[in-house]
């Protein structure tokens, strides 16, 4: 049986984790870091990245970086910006690194979903494209390879 006072801790923590959850979601162009996250709610590095893992299943970087690929999807989908300014516009400093974790997460590199899919939204709610759209996430996503005859 657990106890009332690990339980209501637990309840606390769940509660500190959506708050920074949150605040990814929110701030996901601003420069984060586990450290600047977890002083926000008052925890330590290392514990807020074991219990994001284990209550959302992926650390809070890479959490952060999912949003930002969804948001670099969105703003290539439209076409008018290129790979440079969009990495810029969602908060990455490194033009390497996200154009790494967008081709493990979307299959494809940012150039290439930027020509294929401009405009493949166009008439589409809002609330229907995110989600048709969203990133996959772990790096699970498949490598499209052109088939050979």
């Amino acid at each position: 049986m657990t106890s009332r006072p690990a339980t209501e801790q637990h309840l606390r923590d769940l509660a500190r984790l959506r708050r920074v959850r949150d605040r990814i979601d929110r701030e996901y162009a601003q420069p984060l870091d586990v450290e600047a996250l977890a002083r926000g709610v008052n925890m330590s590095a290392g514990h807020l990245s074991r219990q994001f893992r284990l209550a959302y299943g992926e650390s809070p970087y890479s959490y952060l970086m999912t949003r930002r690929i969804e948001r670099a999807m969105a703003l290539l989908r439209r076409g008018d910006l290129s790979v440079t300014e969009v990495c810029f516009a969602v908060g990455c400093s490194s033009l390497g690194t996200f154009s790494t974790r967008f081709t493990e997460l979307v299959g494809m590199p940012p150039s290439v979903y930027r020509d294929q899919e401009a405009h493949t939204t166009d008439g589409m709610p809002a609330c229907v494209a995110k989600q048709v759209t969203r990133p996959v996430r772990n790096r699970e996503a498949q490598v499209t390879r052109p088939q050979l005859a």
